[in-house]
């Protein structure tokens, strides 16, 4: 319920006073990466250094903008879970885990280095890979969020079936596709079919020669903002939902499918 002293407040003014009393702490870092983002987007216009023919800033204003929208989606959801002390250990673990992999980008773009895949010097190595084990501590205790919302049974009388598996199936692709992640640090790259570095899609830089896994990587983690959105407000009802959240499914896969065939997204 809006408290009637907000009422005539306009309306992201009033979404950004709930989602700060949802979670105080996600709150917070969410606008912490959004300041991250802004400073990188300045960087972008200053720094004369490039990596690949990219200004070096560019992948931490995506990693900042990235984080800022997950921890303030994640911020949102989780207040309808009954166990508010798993939620806050959980909120210092994300804080942690994610500021550690935004401080290493962040240092490295200044240093003129890229942060991933990079394996020049035992320090490049070892910074690259304490960046990788921060994502995968923080995406399996993501999956146990996700497992406390499908083991949880009681939730607002309010709240519609569609809304409540949106935020479940989203959850779910969410961890399933960030773990594919891991994939391009196995393959230590993201392009199939030829070396990083081709020309890319503006703002994205999605290859234009080759396969990318970063395609369905980017697709699949976004199911956590648009399967909820789209079971609050368009399929009330659970079938619905899930008929959605099984389409959406097969289009990442497809896209997982094409890059792997060394396809670029558009050919």
């Amino acid at each position: 319920m809006i408290n009637p002293v907000h009422a005539d407040l306009p309306a992201w003014k009033k979404i950004l006073i709930q989602l700060k009393s949802r979670n105080r702490l996600l709150y917070a870092f969410s606008l912490i990466s959004l300041a991250g983002a802004l400073i990188s987007g300045i960087l972008i216009f200053v720094s004369p250094m490039e990596i690949g023919d990219l200004p070096v800033w560019f992948k931490p204003l995506r990693f900042f903008l990235s984080s800022a929208i997950m921890s303030a989606t994640l911020a949102w959801i989780m207040v309808y879970l009954q166990n508010q002390q798993t939620v806050r250990i959980y909120s210092r673990a994300l804080v942690i885990t994610l500021g550690i992999e935004l401080v290493i980008i962040s240092l490295q773009a200044a240093r003129g280095r890229a942060s991933h895949f990079n394996h020049n010097t035992e320090g490049d190595d070892i910074l690259y890979g304490i960046m990788g084990l921060s994502i995968v501590i923080f995406t399996l205790w993501t999956a146990w969020i996700c497992w406390s919302f499908f083991r949880q049974k009681s939730y607002p009388l309010w709240m519609s079936e569609g809304y409540l598996w949106g935020i479940r199936m989203g959850l779910l692709f969410f961890v399933v596709f960030a773990l594919q992640g891991g994939h391009m640090s196995w393959f230590d790259q993201h392009s199939v079919g030829g070396m990083d570095g081709s020309p890319g899609l503006p703002l994205t830089n999605w290859s234009e020669w080759y396969g990318d896994l970063r395609v369905p990587h980017f697709f699949g983690m976004h199911s956590l903002q648009l399967l909820p959105l789209i079971g609050y407000y368009f399929f009330p009802k659970k079938s619905t939902l899930l008929v959605m959240a099984i389409t959406w499914l097969v289009f990442v896969l497809l896209l997982y499918w094409q890059a792997l065939e060394g396809f670029p997204l558009i050919p």
